[in-house]
């Protein structure tokens, strides 16, 4: 199993973060529309085995299979997002500037919003054989998620919010490790449990992912849960983004960048060592056009460094 040095993965790392400023916006949107629904689709299928099992550890061993599928077929969630373009940014990546970054973010968003919200209609439906039963078993626990992650901080106020926004900021320290994880190594096996293992701890220990939300509380609303979209947005939803960012960026992105990034940036233009120190084939930096921005993306999408293709972006 192929392992990638720290300093080699920083350099993946803000390749994969600037690559995402080479799509367009329908691009973006869609590899966002498909992760958040993806995604969402995985956290149905979890919530459902816990609640017809009765064994929440075995909802978290499953839930990973939507968040290992989506990346491998190269999609993009928020979540990740907000890791790697931040230090592809101070990375000085060609055509990487607080404006793009700010733009990739917020098409992110509304295409995982979007996605999950379409989830959420879907599996409102058959929870309910089309609205005409009372919800199933699956969709009264789903309705009591909402109902318990919204008004159940709100009863607490000041230290309600807290608690929430500190369960953002370790979901992503979590979710972002397994994004990291899938460039440690370029074994299939290898990503896979590399991304499994923290994914699976953020969804058992109840952690608050943007995206999942984006599926969850809608559907609670669709169901019949009791708490409004102002309850959604205000205590839950926009504290949620806001600790993701803090977690994925603080406590994964920042360290991994300041411990292992190159001091001599040509360096990274060389031939990296592998584990063993011996002498790796180098990557082909991305093509440039004459003014040294990234080469504008074909009919196919951008030309990605085969260390890229299928990784999490």
């Amino acid at each position: 199993m192929s392992y990638v040095q720290p300093t080699d993965l920083v350099d993946r790392l803000t390749a994969a973060g600037a690559s995402k400023v080479t799509y367009s916006a329908g691009v973006t949107v869609l590899r966002a529309f498909m992760a958040g629904a993806i995604l969402t689709l995985g956290a149905a299928f979890a919530v459902t085995v816990s609640t017809q099992t009765g064994e929440p550890l075995l909802g978290a061993l499953l839930f990973p299979v939507g968040f290992i599928l989506l990346y491998l077929m190269g999609y993009d969630l928020l979540t990740g997002v907000f890791t790697l373009m931040p230090i592809a940014l101070i990375a000085r990546k060609p055509g990487v500037t607080v404006r793009s970054m700010l733009r990739v973010w917020g098409l992110v968003f509304l295409g995982n919003f979007l996605g999950a919200f379409m989830v959420a209609v879907l599996m409102a439906i058959y929870f309910t054989y089309g609205f005409s039963t009372e919800p199933s078993p699956v969709g009264l626990a789903i309705s009591e998620i909402g109902h318990g992650r919204t008004v159940g901080y709100a009863d607490h106020g000041a230290a309600g919010m807290l608690t929430l926004f500190i369960r953002a900021v370790l979901c992503n320290w979590m979710v972002s490790t397994g994004v990291v994880g899938a460039f440690m190594t370029d074994n299939i096996l290898g990503k896979i449990a590399c991304m499994w293992m923290p994914v699976m701890l953020f969804f058992y220990m109840g952690f608050e992912h943007s995206i999942v939300n984006m599926f969850l509380f809608p559907s609670g609303l669709l169901l019949g849960a009791e708490f409004t979209i102002m309850d959604y947005l205000i205590w839950n939803e926009i504290p949620t983004v806001i600790g993701n960012l803090v977690g994925g960026l603080v406590f994964v992105g920042l360290p991994l960048y300041y411990a292992h990034r190159r001091k001599n940036p040509a360096a990274a233009a060389g031939t990296p060592t592998t584990a063993t120190g011996t002498a790796a084939e180098a990557t082909p930096a991305p093509a440039l056009d004459p003014t040294g921005a990234p080469a504008a993306p074909s009919a196919e999408g951008p030309t990605e460094a085969p260390e890229l293709v299928g990784a999490p972006r």
